[in-house]
Order: structure tokens, then sequence, then C-alpha cells
């Protein structure tokens, strides 16, 4: 008899979705993470004496309200700060702009009150086409492929949840998702602050420039998440983002989930054509009936499972998967407070003063170079509250868009000039900041990657595309979450929806499996 109804693979918040589901089912779950901390991007980071360190990400976008209702997080310990951010797009020369409220639902600022009420209107229509669009997150994306059962009862729930937005709408939406958020953006509005920073949204975290085809449908995914129960909000979690891990934690141990930290998985072990169990890489076997992989699949599939057992076209579309991270991530240890020319502090601050340099920045790292004027998000937690920093210091945390993941002039080399390029940038809107720094870290895509374990350093586990979303993420034949191997299941943000600390892909596959649907 195997020791447990289901073994996980990964500690992040995909895999703790997902064992809380199964255990809130009465199967006996044990999760595994090589790592000695669980969250992955959500994780805390290891910090300087008196600070406290996000890991990856920062911020709350996309928090499953599944997730957050059926785990009872709040009961958990999980708070918020705020659960509606407002996101300052910052000017050289003082004349900033904030966008307040849910997707910038008013701006804040000196700006020309045409260009209000064209982004007023915009907003509307895009948030109504994120609006039908949101439901299919919580969907296994129909299989479209001979044998697959019928697809088309699922594609006709996402024809008819969009086809409600009227019939002038519906042939806007197939327009504009086909499109890229440049030429949105360029034909409504004037005022290169919001052009800018609704294309820095865009693209965060992607590896895509403004004026890459299809990139709006990216902003409409964004969109068509939900943080703080509030669409296109943007959430901070008290005590940072690795609360929500914690919470999570706390809930899946009290539904009866076993987890072991630096578990570190060697290969899935495979009996005939079946998954029985896992090898743990101090030589300990582990059986269970059913095992399933939170981490991305490149390295699920050509490490723990290996092309013995699959066959050669299988490996080849895993080998083909696109998966470049083209986000660093920065943390400064400040001392004394930072001054972005009067900038409010308790704001997500974004420097991408125009389309023009979010595009510049990515044209650099599709060759393999580090951008002269990078953009970014920056972020004070100990701005929002205590405990991030010591007293009279700050913590200043920022995702800097784009860094290279594969540099021509070699990982130090690129690492140094990305700081340097990055500390240049920041002392533009913050004179003064680099006299103030006291520690420095800045993470290249390749550091992401030996760190987190995440392919190329992409935070999805794989890049946002058209052609890597919905039936077709990872690829046709494990987009439903399960795989050729019996009894073997993915359950991470290589998956549908994606990444985002949002715990779908696990809550998903956990249904998914519940179902007793059959790899």
């Amino acid at each position: 008899m195997p020791s447990y109804d289901a073994i996980i693979i990964g500690g992040g918040t995909n895999g703790l979705a997902c064992a809380g589901r199964l255990a809130s089912a009465g199967q006996k779950v044990l999760l595994l993470e090589g790592r000695d901390r669980l969250g992955g991007g959500a994780a805390g980071g290891t910090g300087w004496d008196g600070y406290r360190m996000p890991a990856l990400a920062h911020l709350l976008t996309h928090l499953d309200r599944r997730v957050v209702d059926k785990m009872r997080l709040e009961d958990h310990g999980l708070r918020f700060v705020t659960g509606n951010l407002p996101t300052t797009a910052l000017d050289p020369g003082g004349n900033h702009l904030t966008l307040s409220g849910a997707a910038g639902a008013k701006l804040l600022g000196n700006i020309a009150e045409a260009d209000k009420a064209a982004w007023s209107a915009l907003r509307a229509r895009l948030m109504a086409f994120a609006a039908a669009l949101a439901p299919f997150r919580e969907m296994t994306p129909p299989r479209i492929a001979k044998g697959a059962g019928n697809p088309y009862m699922k594609l006709g729930q996402i024809a008819l949840g969009l086809r409600r937005l009227g019939r002038e709408e519906f042939r806007e939406f197939l327009r504009m998702a086909l499109i890229n958020v440049a030429d949105v953006m360029e034909d409504d509005l004037t005022d290169d602050r919001l052009r800018g920073t609704i294309a820095f949204d865009t693209v965060l975290g992607a590896w895509l420039g403004p004026r890459s085809p299809n990139s709006l449908f990216l902003y409409l995914n964004r969109l068509a998440g939900a943080a703080a129960g509030q669409q296109g909000a943007l959430a901070l979690p008290a005590g940072g983002m690795d609360a929500v891990a914690a919470a999570m934690e706390k809930s899946a141990i009290a539904s009866g989930v076993t987890i072991r930290r630096d578990a570190v998985v060697a290969k899935v072990v495979i009996e005939g054509d079946r998954a029985t169990g896992v090898e743990l890489a101090g030589g300990e076997t582990l059986s269970a009936a059913t095992v399933i992989s939170a981490i991305n699949p490149k390295t699920t599939f050509q490490t723990l499972i290996g092309p013995r057992h699959l066959d050669t076209g299988f490996m080849n579309r895993v080998a083909d998967l696109r998966s470049r991270g083209g986000a660093a991530k920065l943390h400064l240890a400040l001392k004394g407070t930072p001054d972005f020319r009067g900038a409010d502090l308790q704001s997500r601050l974004v420097i991408a003063p125009s389309i023009g340099a979010v595009e510049n920045a990515f044209n650099a790292v599709k060759y393999g170079e580090v951008p002269d004027t990078p953009v970014m998000e920056i972020l004070l937690p100990s701005a929002m509250e205590g405990g991030h920093a010591p007293e009279g210091h700050h913590l200043l945390s920022a995702v800097v868009q784009f860094a290279p993941h594969a540099p021509k002039a070699g990982a130090n080399v690129a690492r140094k000039a990305m700081l340097a390029n990055t500390l240049a940038v920041l002392e533009t809107s913050a004179p003064g900041i680099g006299k103030q720094i006291v520690h420095s870290e800045l993470l290249m895509p390749y550091d992401i990657e030996a760190r987190y374990g995440m392919a190329g350093g992409n935070w999805h586990h794989g890049e946002l595309a058209v052609e890597q979303m919905l039936f077709l993420r990872p690829f046709p034949a494990v987009s439903q979450y399960s795989t050729p191997i019996s009894g073997f299941w993915l359950a991470g943000a290589g998956n549908h929806p994606g990444g985002g600390i949002s715990g779908a892909a696990g809550w998903n596959a956990a249904e998914r499996i519940l179902t007793g649907a059959q790899p």
C-alpha cells in the first residue's frame, strides 16, 4: 500500500494550494519543498541585520478567491496593509501622475482633461474584457485534440461569456486581443507617463515589449486577476509576501498535510507506465498513489522524469518550451528616507517615462545586452509598516525590466552593469539615493534560476505569451494538468493560468484530480 494518497513536489503557493485542496477532501498528502522555506517567489528573503526582504514578488495581483476562502487564509493570519495600493508614475521633473483605485480608476496630478476622459473610457472597456476572461482562470482548459472528449462545451462557455459583452464590444475584444498595447495606448492617450506605466504593467515579468504582437492580451490577463477581492487592484499583505505562504502553510497543516523542508526530489519513481512515488536526493524513497509536480515543467520532465519514460516527440516539445526570464530583482538597504522628488512613498512607484523607454529596455535584452536605462517598479515596504528596516532606515524592493537571461558579456559583468545602470536611473528620480545605500543585492534571471529553481529565471515557469496560454500552456498534451504517465500530474505556474502568486493552477489541478480524471 502507498504511504500517501498524494505527494506534491514544490512548496510554492501552487503546491500549497493543491495540497490544501486535496487534504480537505480527505486525502493523505505529503508536500516536499527543496529549500528551507515555503512560498517559492513569495518566500521571505535572506535579509541583512535588521532588514526583512521579500524574495521575488512584493505585491499581490492575482490571489485566487477559492484559495483565500476555502483555505480560510484570514483565519490563519492573512491581513493586508492595503488592498488597493495606488501607483505613482514618476516624472524626472517631479510632475508625477498617480493612478488611484483599482487599475487607475482615478488619475491624480497634472494631466489633460481629454486624457482623463479617454483613459476612463478605455479603462472601463478593458476592465469589462478582463472581467469576461476572469472565470476561465478557474477552469481546466479544453484540450483541442482528437479523442479529448468534448472540448467544445468549454469553448462555448468561453464564447458565451465574451458575447455577453454585446456584439460591438465582442468585435472590439477580438480586434484588441490580437494587437499590441502600444498601438492601443497611442490611439487613445497622449500622456507619456500614463502610456509608459500601462506599457510597463503589460510586460512586467514577460519576455516581450509593448510593441510585440498580442501584448495587449497580457494586460487583460493582469486585469482579470483580483487582489483582496477587487479586480485589477494591487494588495500588500501585512508582514510582507511571506505572510501569504505562512497562512497557506497553517491552513494546509490544519487540513492534515505533512510538510517536509530541505527535501530535494531527485526523481519520480515510475513502475511500468505509472508513477508510484519519489526518490529524494539522499536516497530515501516515498510511495504514493498520485505524484504531482508543482515546479516548472522543464525541470519536471527533463530531470525528474527523463526521456526513458516519454517519447521523443514529447521531449522535443518540452525542450521547445520558452522560459526566458527578463526581470531582475533589486534590494537596497537605505540609511535615511529617499526623496523621489516628493512622490508618496506609500504607493507603488513606477519609472517608465514612455512607451519608447519600455521598448528600448526590451530591445537590449533581445541581443543579450544590459539596457542603458532600465524601467522598474519600486516598493518601500518599510514606508508602509514597521518591521522591514531598522529605525531611521528603509528597505527598497524593485522589479527591474529588462535583464538578459543569457548575457553576451558574461554573468558577473552583466550583473555589475545592470546594477550600475539601475542605480543611475534611481539617482535621476531620487537624487542622493546612492549615498544612502548601506547594502545592495541584484538578482539577474540566471541568479533567480539558481536560487529558486525557475527555468530561465522566468517567474511564471514558462513565458506568458498568447502561444503559451490557456489550452496551449505549457503545450497541448499536458495543458489539462494530466500527463502521459498514469498517476502523475502537473500543478505549477507553468500550467494555466500561469503565475502571479495566485494558487490557481494548483487548485485547478487538485479539482481535476479529485474528479477522478485519468492522465
